[in-house]
């Protein structure tokens, strides 16, 4: 039977983590699905009057001053 090359499987989990670490850095920097654009969860843009507001639940007014 041959012995497994456990050296040659941990390089390709290295290589694997690097490619998706440089991915999530490319999406970050151009602003992708999930890099950071202005749009709610639900991917609609946000309306005119909910740009600055509040988080939910917290009883902060919306338009920050009070």
């Amino acid at each position: 039977m041959a012995k497994p090359n456990y050296q040659y499987e941990k390089r390709q989990r290295e290589l694997a983590k690097k490619a998706k670490k440089a991915e999530k850095a490319a999406r970050k920097t151009t602003g992708g699905p999930d890099g950071g654009s202005d749009l709610p969860d639900d991917g609609a843009p946000a309306p005119e009057g909910e740009v600055g507001s509040a988080a939910p639940g917290t009883g902060a007014p919306a338009d920050g001053q009070g």
